[in-house]
């Protein structure tokens, strides 16, 4: 197989902060000779556990990358046992863009593991992450919001995995984040994503949704940036105590969680984020447009617990993930 061409300007062993890029080479219309740069700090001191620190998988969602901008700035080695590397917007292209995918080759990165060293741009970024940085982790961090399409409560999340003992130490790593919802999350669609690739290496893995709407609040940076510290702090890297608010625990335990749109239309939405809910409570509406006199569809409820994600735009496509509703631990 061909060599990865993305090369680092940071040296991953060295003491001290280094500030740099992942460069990768890529031609286009504008520059022949033309690289995708992306950003990278890289904070060590001596021997110890490495945290690898991600935000910006998808380039709408913006927690990850405020808070780890504010930790490659503020963070230094005099204050770690080990090695911290932050990567603040690691989809950089659909950063850049504001978009979900890439805009060079529409590629989504959470869905492009383990990546290809000879495909396309979105594939090379993944392939270096699987074959490179990955491996050198031994926790890893990776911010998520809903973009501009999903609303969520604050949680963090861990997943149900084969090896019970590494579901443990991701539940511990998690619960450590305290994020005002905790949640073990369900997968809907988890072929080629970041998070099995750490996974199935046997890294610790933490994953996030702070919120959506393609924005950041202040509570959700702030959650963010309590985040990472208590998780640092919990790997040993960081010294200093968790600070802990709390939390409550959430579980998806099948596909009835979901709820997904059959209708295009507008929404009318019934419950808000967070709202207690039953079995076969309305949670929306869909109102049909281009004429008036007509009924909506209604969306229910296939089981009790709280609505923990809700699409956010007004109007809707059939296929479109509606709800979600997670149950209370």
């Amino acid at each position: 197989m061909a060599e990865n061409p993305i090369s680092p300007t940071v040296p991953f062993d060295r003491d001290g902060t280094h500030h740099g890029f992942l460069r990768l080479p890529y031609s286009r219309d504008d520059s022949a000779w033309g690289s995708v740069m992306i950003p990278i700090t890289v904070i060590r001191n001596g021997d110890g556990p490495t945290a690898l620190l991600t935000g910006g998988n998808h380039g709408d969602e913006y927690e990850g990358p405020v808070a780890l901008q504010n930790l490659a700035l503020t963070l230094t080695p005099e204050d770690i046992r080990g090695r911290v590397i932050i990567v603040p917007a690691f989809n950089y292209p659909a950063f850049e863009a504001g978009t979900r995918t890439s805009p060079i080759d529409k590629g989504n990165l959470n869905r492009s593991f383990p990546g290809r060293p000879d495909g396309t741009v979105t594939q090379k970024i993944a392939h270096y992450f699987d074959s490179v940085l990955i491996p050198m982790a031994d926790i890893v961090l990776d911010f998520h919001s809903g973009g501009k399409t999903l609303d969520f409560v604050p949680f963090a999340s861990a997943h149900v995995l084969e090896n019970k003992a590494q579901q443990a130490a991701c539940v511990a790593a998690v619960e450590a984040f305290n994020a005002p919802y905790t949640a073990i999350m369900l997968e809907i669609d988890n072929a080629g994503m970041y998070d099995t690739a750490v996974e199935t290496k046997g890294k610790v893995f933490v994953t996030t949704e702070l919120g959506g709407g393609g924005t950041a609040t202040a509570r959700s940076i702030a959650i963010a940036k309590k985040g990472v510290h208590n998780v640092l702090c919990h790997a040993g890297i960081l010294q200093g105590e968790l600070e802990r608010h709390p939390t409550v625990m959430l579980d998806m335990p099948d596909e009835r969680c979901f709820v997904f749109c059959e209708t295009g239309g507008m929404i009318e939405p019934v419950v808000d984020l967070g709202e207690d809910i039953i079995e076969g409570d309305l949670l929306a509406k869909v109102w049909p447009m281009g004429s008036t006199g007509r009924k909506p569809s209604e969306y229910r409820a296939k089981r009790p617990g709280i609505l923990m994600a809700r699409h956010l735009p007004g109007l809707i496509k059939p296929g479109d993930c509606l709800a979600v509703v997670a149950t209370v631990v």
